[in-house]
């Protein structure tokens, strides 16, 4: 990858939050901050730009600052449709998407996915133990193929992932930078870690 290619990083906040009681996830606070507000701390060191994937309460996510942008595609049929969204409305070549539930991903990750890519064009998070497809570094060129692929009532991530032409990249040295606060219980365990 050239360095003068521009990567822009994507908090994908468009979810139902059915395992949060259908709050919107990345608006609940850890330890006094919004979790959406962690993961675009995290992330704006490492990129050119920051924008939030969101398609409920816009009014609050546009108070950010931030680009927001909501999916395309009607009842939010998952992360790939807010891939697509910002692939679509987003001027880059370069995608780092991470979900607004990873409020602990590390500093180095962007570097680290650029590189171990060896020219493919999907690249994603592999903790040891499991792949976590929506933390993923994706060039723009897989547009048309995703489009087709949700076109056809296709969903899952890792399936179009494969199929573009994407591999896993090993963190298990950093397993636990990538747990999702899925839930309420989850979310209350990780106010009181230091």
């Amino acid at each position: 990858m050239n360095t003068d290619e521009a990567i822009t990083g994507v908090v994908l906040a468009g979810g139902k939050a059915r395992r949060m009681g259908g709050a919107e996830k990345g608006l609940l606070e850890l330890k006094g901050k919004p979790l959406w507000k962690h993961v675009a701390d995290r992330l704006q060191p490492q990129l050119d730009k920051v924008v939030i994937s969101a398609n409920r309460h816009l009014e609050i996510w546009q108070a950010s600052g931030l680009k927001v942008v909501p999916d395309t595609l009607a009842d939010f049929p998952g992360p790939l449709a807010g891939m697509l969204s910002v692939i679509q409305q987003v001027r880059s070549d370069w995608f780092l998407f991470c979900p607004c539930d990873t409020p602990y991903i590390p500093g180095d990750l962007v570097a680290r996915l650029q590189a171990r890519r060896n020219g493919a064009p999907i690249v994603w998070v592999h903790d040891g133990e499991r792949d976590h497809p929506a933390i993923a570094l994706v060039n723009r060129s897989v547009q048309p193929s995703l489009q087709e692929y949700l076109r056809s009532g296709e969903r899952r991530v890792m399936v179009f992932m494969r199929q573009a032409g994407g591999h896993a990249v090993d963190f298990s040295d950093s397993k636990e930078a990538f747990s999702n606060l899925n839930t309420p219980e989850e979310l209350a365990r990780w106010q009181e870690k230091p």
